[in-house]
């Protein structure tokens, strides 16, 4: 499709609109928002790249633009030199063009919408985060407790993705629907199992469900079964989407973007005010993963403790046991919402401290301050670590952190030194099972640990 240029019509969303919502619409089209639009349309564009770079992504298609077309019935999507995968026989394929108009409705539903409540208070990032999924059709007021949230890594072996796409299956004859952040591996293998689970059951409406960000989409395109795509501003309003959606949530085999979200989740689940509440937590993988989550499992005693510990189990092999535990899980979810009146599509119930949701701004100053040690409780700690670990992603797959490593070095990661001894371990385990880039590519460190 080189030097060719396509206009796109709505799919899926943005199909009936108003004179002014198409003027607002255009807006998002202009000016540094441009540039935004551009970057995720171009992620989707480019759904199934080799590649787990940002940058390669946006440097192979450099010449590729996007521009939105008034008409009276509501605005086109004008594509210069897109990728050709997107096409077959000259025409958009039908799935692409509905996450395309999904990127241009939740960017210019962002960049155009007053939140109420403040964005920086609690409760505002709260509303905003509800407020973009409901704009999204995510939250459904007459489902039933239903969504299980995957979490695990683009970069995983064929034994594990198997095992991952079994237990998806396993969910799918359940009549679960699957939410994951949206890209390969980890994050297509329960979606793709569970397709196969509900056309078993004759279930025509499942919910494949890709919540993602900016900053990673490029890095982690939508796989083809996701059929709902959400875009939120960024990573910590991503995770806090998962948790106030999900009724159950089950960790497979990943890198420091797992890392990440356990670390979030379980910092969150150990507030005093959260202790009672319900939300079934699986760590899963194939025999073979067994090292992966037992090193896992004693970092996390190290810097959480026990408390931390019992808010997961693990199970290894047995897709079908993996399953029964989340529907248990999800049948607890359903008496505690009941009995409390909280909504089933949202957990307002659950708390989440502001500092969880502070957007962390990877730069070296803010890796290089962050307080790394065990003299603390476990909740500050666990904020520190995700934020670590968040700058981390950024080195290894963000355009940005990219050239910030290329311009100053790696990140320097600053701590007690037999913290930063168990930290270091853990990500040279990364490493060496290939977790950090996708196999056959050499790592190149992003960071350097510092005691």
């Amino acid at each position: 499709m080189s030097d060719v240029l396509v206009e796109v019509m709505p799919e899926g969303s943005l199909e009936v609109l108003s004179h002014q919502e198409v003027e607002r619409l255009r807006e998002t089209g202009v000016g540094g928002k441009h540039e935004l639009l551009r970057r995720c349309a171009l992620a989707v564009l480019n759904s199934g790249s080799a590649t787990d770079s940002a940058r390669e992504v946006l440097e192979q298609y450099q010449d590729f633009d996007i521009g939105i077309n008034q008409q009276d019935y509501g605005v086109t999507l004008s594509l210069k030199n897109s990728p050709e995968k997107a096409f077959v026989d000259g025409k958009m394929i039908r799935g692409i063009r509905e996450l395309l108009f999904a990127v241009l409705r939740d960017i210019a539903f962002i960049e155009t919408q007053t939140f109420t409540g403040g964005p920086d208070s609690g409760h505002g990032v709260t509303n905003q985060v509800f407020e973009i999924l409901r704009n999204a059709g995510v939250l459904s007021s007459g489902a039933e407790p239903d969504l299980v949230v995957c979490w695990g890594g683009h970069s995983i072996g064929r034994e594990e993705y198997e095992y991952c796409k079994e237990v998806g299956y396993q969910l799918g004859l359940r009549q679960f629907d699957v939410c994951t952040g949206c890209g390969p591996g980890s994050m297509k293998g329960p979606m793709k199992g569970a397709a196969i689970g509900h056309s078993k059951q004759r279930v025509s409406d499942g919910r494949y469900i890709g919540v993602t960000e900016p900053g990673i989409i490029a890095a982690e395109p939508p796989n083809p079964i996701v059929n709902q795509l959400v875009i939120m501003p960024d990573m910590e309003k991503r995770l806090e989407a998962f948790v106030r959606i999900s009724h159950a949530i089950v960790v497979f085999p990943g890198g420091v973007g797992t890392m990440e979200e356990i670390l979030y989740l379980l910092g969150i689940l150990m507030h005093p005010e959260n202790q009672d509440i319900p939300l079934p937590l699986v760590f899963a993988g194939p025999p073979e993963s067994a090292g992966y989550f037992q090193r896992i499992d004693k970092f996390i005693a190290t810097v959480l403790g026990e408390k931390a510990q019992q808010r997961y189990q693990i199970i290894l092999g047995e897709p079908n046991n993996v399953a029964v535990t989340v529907k248990s899980g999800i049948e607890e979810v359903r008496k505690f919402r009941r009995q409390h009146q909280d909504a089933f599509f949202f957990n307002w119930h659950l708390t989440i401290d502001p500092e969880f949701q502070r957007r962390f701004e990877v730069t070296h100053e803010n890796m290089a301050a962050l307080e790394l040690n065990l003299d603390q409780d476990a909740h500050t700690l666990a904020v520190n670590l995700r934020r670590a670990f968040s700058g981390l992603v950024a080195g290894n797959i963000r355009d940005e952190g990219a050239r910030a490593i290329e311009a100053h070095g790696p990140f320097e990661i600053y701590g007690e030194r037999g913290l930063m001894k168990k930290l270091d371990a853990l990500l040279a385990s990364f490493v060496e099972q290939q977790r950090m880039r996708l196999p056959g590519k050499p790592y190149e460190a992003c960071y350097r640990i510092v005691t």
